[in-house]
C-alpha cells in the first residue's frame, strides 16, 4: 500500500473516533429490530432571492449570511462549518447529517449541527435552507418536534418564500407546499427473503409512500436496508403505513424461521471475515444478516444490532479514494465487529 493511502487510513479512524455519533443511533429505539431512524426534513426558501441552482456567487453569500445571521441570534447551539474534510463529510453522510449531493465546497454552502447530533441544516443546497431532524427507531413525533422548533426559531428572523396557491416555494416544483418529508429507515430483510418487498414497495407506492435505499433516491435498497418516506401524505397516514409495515416484516421473519437465520448469518459472518475486500453491496449484506441474528440472540452474534448500525454509518466513503483501499477498509471495519 502506498504511503499516501496508508495517512488517508489514518486520518479518516482518527475522524471517526473523535466525531460525536448520530442521536439516531441511541440504544433507545422504539420498535428499534425493525426501524433504524425517523426523520423529518423540512425545506424552505428566502423571499425576493434566486433559488440555488439560478443565483450567483454574490446572491449565494447573501443567502448564507442571512441564514448564519439568524442562527446565531436564536440558535446559538448549533455548530457553524463553512467548509468540512473529506473524512468529516464521509462520516456526517453516513450517519444521513448531510445530504450525499451537498456542494460542501462552492461558495455560499454551510452547514449547521447540533452537539447531540440530532438536528442539522444545510445553507444552499437544492433549496435555500434544508432542515434535518433524526431521532433512534420509529419516533416520528420526536423528529417533528424538533424540527419544527428549529424552524419555528429561524421564522421569526426570516421571511420564507410563499404563495398562496402552492404553498412554500421549492427549486423542486415536487417539493412546494408543506416543503416536508417524513422518512424511516426501515431494515426489511424478512420480507426480501420471502420475496415479498417487491409487492409490499408497490403497494406503498400506491399511497404516495416511496422506498429507497440508505442514501436516499439515488440508491438501491441492497441488504434490505430501505428508507420509507412520504412528501404528499399526511403524518397519520405515514405512521399507518408505517406500523403495517413492522407488523409484516415481523411476520416475515417469524416465517423464515431461527434454523435458518442462524445459517444464513453464519455463512455471512464466515464469508466477511475470508474476504480481504468488500464491495459496499456486500458489506451491506453481511451487516443485514448479522443485524437480524444480534436482535434475535442467535448464539454468536452477542453484539449489540446497534454495532451493526453504526458500522454502516462508515461504509459509503465520497472521496476519491481507489476502491481497493475502500473495500479493504469496509473488510477491516466489518472483521472487527464480528471477530
Amino acid at each position: 500500500m502506498r504511503q499516501a493511502d496508508k495517512d488517508t487510513e489514518a486520518w479518516k479512524r482518527m475522524v471517526l473516533r473523535s466525531m460525536p455519533k448520530p442521536a439516531w443511533l441511541s440504544e433507545d429505539a422504539p420498535e428499534g429490530d425493525v426501524v433504524l431512524s425517523s426523520r423529518m426534513r423540512v425545506m424552505r426558501n428566502l423571499r425576493a432571492h434566486r433559488f440555488p441552482n439560478r443565483a450567483d456567487e454574490s446572491e449565494l453569500m447573501q443567502i448564507m449570511s442571512a441564514v448564519l445571521e439568524a442562527a446565531r441570534e436564536v440558535l446559538p447551539l448549533l455548530e457553524v462549518f463553512k467548509g468540512l474534510t473529506n473524512a468529516e463529510r464521509d462520516h456526517l453522510v453516513g450517519c444521513r447529517l448531510v445530504s450525499p449531493d451537498f456542494e460542501w465546497t462552492l461558495p455560499g454552502r454551510a452547514f449547521l449541527v447540533d452537539a447531540g447530533r440530532s438536528i442539522s441544516l444545510m445553507i444552499n443546497e437544492e433549496d435555500h435552507l434544508r432542515i434535518q431532524a433524526l431521532s433512534a427507531g420509529w419516533s416520528l413525533r420526536n423528529c417533528e418536534r424538533t424540527c419544527y422548533e428549529c424552524l419555528d426559531a429561524l421564522e421569526s428572523k426570516l421571511q420564507f418564500a410563499f404563495s398562496p396557491e402552492f404553498g412554500f416555494l421549492s427549486a423542486s416544483p415536487f417539493n412546494c407546499g408543506e416543503g416536508r418529508r417524513l422518512s424511516g429507515m426501515f431494515h426489511l430483510i424478512g420480507l426480501a427473503h420471502e420475496r415479498r418487498l417487491p409487492s409490499v414497495i408497490k403497494a406503498l407506492a400506491a399511497k404516495g409512500i416511496a422506498v429507497r435505499g440508505l442514501f436516499g433516491e439515488s440508491s438501491r435498497a441492497i441488504g434490505a436496508f430501505a428508507q420509507v418516506s412520504t412528501i404528499g401524505a399526511n403524518r397519520t397516514e405515514f405512521a399507518g403505513a408505517c406500523d403495517y409495515l413492522v407488523n409484516e416484516e415481523r411476520t416475515a421473519r417469524k416465517n423464515v424461521g431461527r434454523t435458518v437465520l442462524q445459517d444464513r448469518a453464519a455463512q455471512a459472518r464466515d464469508f466477511a471475515l475470508s474476504s480481504p475486500t468488500l464491495s459496499l453491496a456486500d458489506s451491506m449484506r453481511v451487516l443485514a444478516w448479522i443485524r437480524w441474528a444480534a436482535n434475535d440472540g442467535i448464539a454468536g452474534f452477542g453484539m449489540s444490532p446497534r454495532a451493526a448500525d453504526a458500522t454502516l454509518t462508515t461504509l459509503e466513503l465520497r472521496t476519491p479514494a481507489r476502491e481497493e483501499v475502500a473495500g479493504r477498509q469496509r473488510a477491516d471495519l466489518i472483521r472487527a465487529m464480528v471477530e
